[in-house]
């Protein structure tokens, strides 16, 4: 995935990205990204319930939809929802995205470039968010990279990419990043490292299911059972669906069997 400068997109336009706006956005407060910390992502959450929808229907679908909803869910914040949609009644201005709350229409998102400037003008409020849109992309793109790394069994590599992803600060995405990053530790047998990532995944997204399976899969390899129930237990809670997953059910087994064989000791 390969990020286009700011300047290709004006030299298109010749129009700052707000003119792509159908409606003004709302004012948000800006975020300092050097750090998050949970209880100000928590508070970010009570102040900002934000959904961007992703019009999928035929005419944006042909224009790229599909790759932007990809792209937008990729790089977002924990507190912005990223969801398709039906049509959004502005047909020949797709791909189309509305803004929530406030029914906030942005046309033209049919790029990885635009996908990722409307998430961070919506994150931060501005125009000018050229360095900020293209660490995100650049966060992203070694994110999958590590994915395909991990699927192939080379965890160090995955760890490198995904350090390098981190390191660059973006503004979304880096809850999973670290999760992801907490898969490759444990995989390599670096419990403590995967404990703490797990950790600082969930300080950023307290409510991110996958956060909680990777540190009860942790937290398993560390025979902390009880804790390890416990947060198997939140990841239900949080999303019940994973309930019929092959994958959640195998961790239930073996939970279950390690919490017998202490029972019985």
């Amino acid at each position: 995935m390969s990020a286009i400068h700011l300047s290709t997109l004006r030299s298109i336009s010749q129009q700052p990205f707000s003119l792509f706006l159908l409606f003004p956005l709302p004012k948000f407060k800006s975020i300092n990204n050097t750090r998050i910390k949970a209880s100000s992502v928590k508070e970010e959450e009570v102040e900002r319930k934000i959904e961007i929808r992703v019009c999928t229907e035929r005419a944006c679908r042909k224009q790229g939809s599909l790759d932007t909803l990809q792209v937008l869910s990729g790089i977002a914040p924990p507190f912005v929802a990223v969801n398709s949609c039906g049509c959004l009644g502005r047909c020949g201005a797709g791909p189309n995205v509305v803004v929530l709350p406030g029914a906030v229409y942005v046309k033209h998102v049919g790029t990885a470039t635009r996908a990722a400037e409307t998430m961070a003008f919506v994150c931060l409020g501005r125009d000018d968010v050229d360095g900020e849109s293209r660490r995100s992309l650049e966060a992203l793109a070694l994110r999958k990279r590590a994915e395909d790394e991990m699927g192939n069994g080379n965890f160090s590599e995955a760890h490198g990419l995904l350090s390098q992803a981190i390191a660059l600060k973006p503004f979304g995405g880096v809850h999973i990043m670290l999760k992801d990053r907490c898969a490759a530790e444990l995989a390599m047998g670096n419990l403590a490292e995967a404990l703490e990532d797990s950790k600082e995944a969930l300080n950023i997204a307290p409510n991110y299911p996958e956060g909680y399976i990777c540190q009860g899969d942790v937290l398993m390899a560390l025979d902390h059972v009880d804790a390890a129930e416990r947060s198997y237990s939140m990841a239900l809670e949080l999303d019940p669906s994973i309930r019929h997953s092959k994958s959640f059910k195998a961790r239930i087994t073996k939970l279950n069997e390690k919490l017998a064989l202490a029972n019985s000791a």
